[in-house]
Formats: C-alpha cells, sequence, structure tokens
C-alpha cells in the first residue's frame, strides 16, 4: 500500500454510502462559500513522547487533530487540504459513512479518487437525527492515520438521554520510533522487516511510563475534574495497533452508556478494553470528598508480545494548562489490570430503549437470508505476510481506480456476480467483491484461523455503511442454534456497533484451523460501495480488507446522474480545487433537503 508517488492514484481501504436522494446539482464552490470546519494536513518535523523528533503528519499544525464538533440533524461541509507535497491524501469519518455524501467516505480504491499534493476537497455529510454518539476522523491512505487523526463528536440535537454536568474526551493513539513511510515499505518487504510495535500509547497527544522495559519519563496528559460532578468520558481507539485495557485510579465504578455511537443501558465496570476503531462512553461520578488531589489513568497494551504501560492524570487541583507544573509518571503502578477479557461486555449490553436512540429493532434468525462466511489467514510466503479472505487478498494491486469510479464509468457492466459470489462464501472473486441485495438479511461470520506459522492474533473488525447487530464471538467454528441459545440465556441483547473484536482466543493453532469467530447481522437497505476490515494498519497494508456493492447498477448509480458526476471520476478531477481552480462539487445533501 506505497502511498509515497508523487501525483500517482493509490488504493487504500474502505467505501462510501449513496443515502436515499434525489438528483443534484453541480456548484462552484468559489471564494464566497465558507465551509464549516478546514483540516490542512501538512508533514512536518514534531517531537512526540517517548520517540525521537522525526516527521509525521500534522492536522492543522498538531497530531492528534483538532475536534470537529457537530450537531445531529446538520448538514456541514469539511475541505480537506493536502499540502503534503509528496504524497496522496483522504479523510474518513470512522462511523459516519451513512452520514456522507457519495465520494465523501474517505476511502480510495472504493469511494473516491485520493486528493492529490497541492490540492483540497470539500467533504459533506449530513448526520440524520438518531446518530449523535462519538466518532473520530482519519487519513485512510496507507499507514498516514498514525498521526493524521482526531476526535469527531455529534451532539444531540435535543437533550442527551442521559445527565451529565460535563464531558472529557479520551483519544488513544500510538507514535512508532521510525516514520510511517519507512514502517511501510519495511511491511512490504520480503522477507518483512519490521521495527517493532509502538513506543508508546499517547493519551490526548501525551503518554510514558514503560515500553518493552523500557522507562519513559516525559510528561502527562492532565484531565481536570471536580468534586461531586458526573462526567462523559468519550473514549476513542485511534490508535493504529494496540489493543488496550484501561482504569482509573480510585474510581472502580466505570458506567457505559455508549458503544460505538449506539446508546445502551448503564452497564457498571472497573475496566475499559478498547481496540482500534472502537468507541465507549462511560459516566465517571467523582468523588464528593477526594483522598488526594491527583489520581491516575492507567493504560496497557494487550494481546501482543510487546507490552506498554501509559499513563495521564485525573486531576481534582486547580486547574491545569500550559504554565502548571508538570505530572510524571508514577513510581510503581498503581492498579492491577486484569488479563484480556475475551468475554469483555459480550452479552450483556443491552441498547437503550428510547424513541430516537434506539437500536432494539434486531431483525431474527429466522429472517436471516444468507450467512456470509469470512475466513481470515495470514499466509507467510517468502517471509512476507499476506492475509487472505477467503483465499483471496485485498491490496492496492486488486483495482486500477476506485470501485465506484468504475462502477460509473462502466455503467455497471463489471457488476460482482452474485452467482459467483454463492460458490465462493460470498465473495466474487473475478471482481474481488461481495455483492448483496437490497432487502436481504445477512449473518456474517468473521472466522480466525491459524497462520502458516499457527499463531493466533486478535483483529479488531470494522464496518463502513450501515452499522450491524453485533451478535458476540467465540471460539472454535460459529453455531448459530448455540449462539441463539446463548444469548436466550444472556442478560444484554445484541447492540449495533461498527467496530467488534475478532480474539485469537488462544495463542496457537493448526494450519487453516478454524479456532473463533465474530458474528454480525445486517439488514441490507443502502446501496452502495463499502469496505469491512481489520482497523490495525498494518494487517489492512498486509491486505485484511474486504469490498462490498450492496444492491444492483440502477440502485446504487441512480443516486448521482451524468453529467454532474464526471468531476469524481477521474484523478485530480473537476470537484478537487486548487491554487487556480475552484472545486466543481455536487451539493448531495441540500439538494435533497430542497425536495422533502
Amino acid at each position: 500500500m506505497l502511498f509515497f508517488q508523487k501525483f500517482v492514484p493509490i488504493v487504500s481501504a474502505s467505501i462510501t454510502g449513496l443515502i436515499q436522494v434525489a438528483y443534484a446539482n453541480t456548484v462552484v464552490h468559489d471564494k464566497n462559500f465558507s465551509p464549516d470546519a478546514i483540516l490542512h494536513v501538512t508533514s512536518g518535523e514534531k517531537k512526540q513522547s517517548c520517540v525521537p523528533t522525526k516527521e509525521i503528519l500534522l492536522i492543522n499544525g498538531v497530531s492528534p487533530g483538532p475536534k470537529l464538533r457537530f450537531t445531529e440533524g446538520d448538514t456541514v461541509w469539511i475541505r480537506v487540504y493536502n499540502d503534503i507535497h509528496d504524497q496522496n491524501l483522504t479523510m474518513h469519518w470512522h462511523g459516519l459513512t451513512l452520514a456522507t455524501a457519495p465520494f465523501s467516505d474517505g476511502t480510495p480504491a472504493a469511494a473516491q479518487w485520493p486528493i492529490p499534493p497541492s490540492h483540497f476537497f470539500d467533504y459533506e455529510l449530513h448526520v440524520p437525527v438518531g446518530m449523535a454518539g462519538t466518532y473520530f476522523y482519519h487519513s485512510h491512505v496507507g499507514l498516514q492515520a498514525i498521526s493524521a487523526t482526531g476526535p469527531l463528536i455529534i451532539i444531540e440535537d435535543d437533550h442527551p438521554p442521559y445527565h451529565y454536568d460535563d464531558e472529557r474526551i479520551i483519544f488513544l493513539h500510538d507514535v512508532f520510533r521510525q516514520t510511517e513511510e519507512t514502517i511501510e515499505a519495511g511491511l512490504l518487504e520480503t522477507p518483512l522487516v519490521y521495527d517493532g510495535d509502538q513506543a508508546m500509547v499517547l493519551i490526548n497527544g501525551k503518554g510514558a511510563g514503560e515500553s518493552d522495559g523500557k522507562v519513559c519519563n516525559d510528561t502527562l496528559s492532565v484531565i481536570n475534574v471536580e468534586p461531586g460532578k458526573t462526567y462523559r468520558l468519550r473514549l476513542i481507539g485511534g490508535t493504529a495497533l494496540s489493543f488496550n485495557s484501561l482504569a482509573i485510579e480510585g474510581h472502580e465504578n466505570l458506567e457505559v452508556i455508549e458503544a460505538d455511537a449506539s446508546y445502551t443501558e448503564k452497564h457498571s465496570t472497573s475496566f475499559i478494553q478498547i481496540g482500534s476503531g472502537q468507541r465507549f462512553s462511560v459516566l465517571l461520578h467523582t468523588k464528593e470528598k477526594p483522598e488526594k488531589q491527583h489520581y491516575y489513568l492507567q493504560l496497557e497494551t494487550r494481546e501482543r508480545d510487546s507490552f506498554t504501560r501509559s499513563y495521564a492524570v485525573i486531576n481534582y487541583g486547580p486547574p491545569a494548562n500550559s504554565t502548571t507544573t508538570p505530572f510524571y509518571p508514577p513510581s510503581s503502578p498503581p492498579i492491577t489490570l486484569p488479563p484480556t477479557d475475551d468475554s469483555f461486555l459480550e452479552y450483556q449490553l443491552r441498547p437503550l430503549d428510547s424513541p430516537t436512540y434506539s437500536s432494539s429493532d434486531l431483525p431474527t434468525a429466522a429472517e436471516v437470508t444468507r450467512r456470509v462466511n469470512i475466513t481470515v489467514h495470514l499466509s507467510e510466503p517468502g517471509g512476507a505476510l499476506i492475509y487472505l479472505q477467503n483465499g483471496y487478498t485485498w491490496n492496492e494491486g486488486i483495482v486500477d481506480e476506485p470501485y465506484l469510479v468504475s462502477l460509473y464509468k462502466n455503467n455497471g457492466k463489471n457488476w460482482p456476480s452474485m452467482e459467483r459470489a454463492l460458490k465462493n462464501d460470498g465473495l466474487d472473486p473475478v471482481t474481488h467483491a461481495f455483492p448483496a441485495e437490497i432487502g436481504e438479511v445477512l449473518e456474517i461470520v468473521v472466522q480466525n484461523t491459524g497462520s502458516d506459522g499457527g499463531e493466533m492474533e486478535t483483529h479488531p473488525w470494522h464496518a463502513h455503511g450501515a452499522h450491524y447487530w453485533d451478535m458476540g464471538s467465540g471460539e472454535g467454528i460459529y453455531d448459530a442454534a448455540a449462539n441463539e441459545a446463548k444469548w436466550a440465556k444472556s442478560p444484554g441483547k445484541p447492540v449495533k456497533r461498527d467496530t467488534t473484536m475478532l480474539y485469537r482466543n488462544v495463542r496457537f493453532a493448526g494450519v487453516g484451523q478454524l479456532a473463533g469467530w465474530r458474528a454480525w447481522r445486517l439488514r441490507i437497505t443502502q446501496p452502495g460501495v463499502w469496505m469491512m476490515h481489520c482497523h490495525i494498519l498494518p494487517h489492512m497494508v498486509f491486505g485484511m480488507q474486504t469490498a462490498w456493492v450492496m444492491g444492483n447498477s440502477t440502485e446504487v448509480l441512480g443516486r448521482v446522474p451524468a453529467p454532474q458526476v464526471e468531476g469524481y471520476l477521474t484523478y485530480g478531477g473537476s470537484v478537487m480545487g486548487n491554487d487556480s481552480h475552484w472545486p466543481e462539487v455536487v451539493e448531495y445533501f441540500n439538494e435533497w433537503t430542497d425536495t422533502q
């Protein structure tokens, strides 16, 4: 997935939805147009916690990027400038695919051409009422999301379903010793060249503690709180690799109220496990009479041979600012965090029963029309690493241009074949895509297997498009009847999610042995082209991604007609702005709103 190619189209991972809209007109976004937010992505030297100064990607001069905050029900435009002189760029709105206009999901090789250097692109989002929650944004090109990422919050049009006095964002992301370019080049070598896992996990841009026995004593982020208050902590797994467990010293009762932008009934836990791409909200009830001014938030990585421990500070004292005496890691860990819990929140969460935010309209097992098995296997030819799904990989060489672009150009003649797909567990091996028909109810089962070397790994699987009902996970081979029986005896009910964990369950398994699974249930209602993939960035580089085409050619291509779509169909087309050209865009949701 090399992306350091000047002015050359590249590919990466995931895909846009085409929501119910009417025909739209092309509009020039000239000097009189005012975006709701502007993101400038640049490359520059930066000193991050626990690693040497090196070149990283910055958004508006910082990493993680600035917080974006919008209200559900609004249509917003976000202008993204690619000010990197030698790389393509996109921006993906993680968890909000159904809120994006066509060509705005930020997924090269799927939904749009990437933004060339020295160009900008105007992304259009319309978040329907009922989708308030915690999200984030990141590039979807190569490994750029290591640093080109930031929080995105959608607030309620009215009042949130739970009361709290204030909120705090807890944004997690990884830092590495090498540049993204060096890491990616090594991942694609034969044999593999790998400098190692993350050097530290940052919490709101800072982190310190230890990593693989090496102590780092950098300064920590401070989260200011007041006694006797209730805070909503929005936890965002913006990590590139790490799977983390975290807890707060002296505060054992965290109440989960949101998982991947789905409100849940309150569920008490003393710790949180969070993988790349996942988000949770918990209510933190601060102490009426704290025993001390400062408590530690402690984080530890799980599921890999490497080990990292990081910290932040929960501050009851005077609010900390840039002039305050800095905080450093403790001399010893104040918390004993549990090992990986493969059953964390499994079969326990329940969707909130709310007229606006309910996700309780679960299709029954009797409504399921088809099961799609995605069998994941790590092949190791000659020391390289390649992930296969049903025997096929997905990487930059699979398609010459984004799927949605190709479907438009060929007027649907290269549509994936359901007949071929049904012979290969849902995958059409000719087009390398999974087709689905509007009205189907799919049960999608991602099945983990032992690699060529017999190892097992844990994967956070993420779906673009509509959120799915998470049907749980387990060891061995998926048994639908047994899983239905387990739900019937469990306190929880399936919750709509967009990123859930395919656990390794065991450290080793026979080569190709089916050793663990994750099941989803999805009602196909929205025509479009989407991706489903592991959200660990190196695994995406190795090909752990799948493309889906939902709906027929009339349903997908009928949303934005020619000639309005033409500017989106070429790399650097008229939809891209630059110093000498204003972008010519389709105002998709504006037109849709006007016609209702």
